[in-house]
């Protein structure tokens, strides 16, 4: 029977070993500082700021959040960077996105001060994770590989094949697998039978953000499935689909007329895989978890 791997009781681990580090700095310095900068009012990323906004308040740490109207300018929220990369307390800057279209995002990125770029996604991070040197490791990939280890999954040697390429988990994840002896493979859009490729993965990561994309075809047996999708859907042939095998998916589109999912058939990653995340409480609790250890860390970097 396949390992349901716990996202939640991770998070809940991660965070009881940060406590004693918030307390020992808010005792002989001062809390850890974060802060988020939402820009207009998307109702997803106003849920995602909340959340982190809460966390860091139940670990007594500094957190504040700026918010800006959907018409802010570059310049006004680089100007708000400035502002904070300046101030002593505040030990991560986190904006929040997708940002507007009249924002040039990648100007953000930049204006961020490396060591107070918690998501790690600043290219002078970037290249540190490139090179296995220290520095903020994107959230999402950092919380897949602490789950692995915490349940004792080695990559060492094991064929991993990640689904999506993007900069913030496709990538990142793809270095952080390969710097652990993993031989991996990225897959997107244009790669010839995907279902062949996927097959030969020991270790296999969906991150493509299309609901339900990865079938049993696309499973190794006694693979571990790893599926980083958060999709809601709304569409009654495609929560059927998906909930094949998985009455409470089903039950919950019933309950409310939507229902979250991931990229692959929950009933699939349940039957052919010896450990897998589920969706929801899979990889989404340990990204809030590994964004408060990247502020902790800066923080005591920043005060020793």
């Amino acid at each position: 029977m396949a390992t349901i791997l716990d996202g939640k009781a991770i998070n809940q681990q991660i965070i009881d070993e940060l406590q004693p580090r918030i307390q020992h700095l808010a005792q002989t310095r001062r809390p850890p500082g974060l802060v988020v900068i939402l820009v207009g009012n998307d109702p997803g990323s106003e849920i995602y700021v909340g959340n982190k906004v809460r966390t860091c308040r139940a670990l007594g740490m500094l957190s504040e959040e700026i918010r800006l109207p959907a018409t802010a300018s570059t310049s006004e929220l680089l100007a708000h960077i400035e502002t904070l990369n300046q101030r002593p307390d505040v030990d991560g800057i986190l904006v929040q996105m997708p940002l507007p279209k009249q924002i040039d995002s990648r100007a953000v990125l930049l204006a961020i001060r490396p060591d107070k770029d918690v998501d790690g996604f600043h290219p002078f991070n970037v290249g540190q994770l490139v090179a296995n040197a220290p520095a903020p490791r994107p959230c999402t990939p950092a919380g897949i590989m602490e789950m692995l280890r915490r349940y004792d999954i080695s990559p060492s040697g094991k064929e991993a094949v990640i689904v999506g390429r993007s900069d913030i988990v496709g990538k990142p994840m793809a270095l952080l697998l390969l710097h652990q002896h993993a031989t991996v493979t990225i897959c997107h859009s244009k790669t010839p039978d995907l279902p062949a490729v996927c097959r030969r993965a020991g270790i296999l990561v969906a991150a493509i953000g299309r609901a339900g994309m990865i079938t049993a075809d696309y499973i190794k047996p006694g693979a571990v499935v790893i599926d980083v999708g958060m999709n809601r859907i709304d569409n009654r042939a495609d929560a059927e689909r998906i909930a094949q095998g998985t009455p409470s998916k089903l039950a919950a589109f019933e309950k409310n007329g939507t229902v979250l999912v991931g990229d692959v058939l929950p009933a699939a990653m349940a039957e052919l895989s010896s450990a897998y995340t589920p969706v929801p409480g899979g990889v989404g609790p340990l990204t809030i978890a590994m964004l408060m250890a990247n502020t902790v860390q800066s923080a005591e970097l920043r005060l020793a």
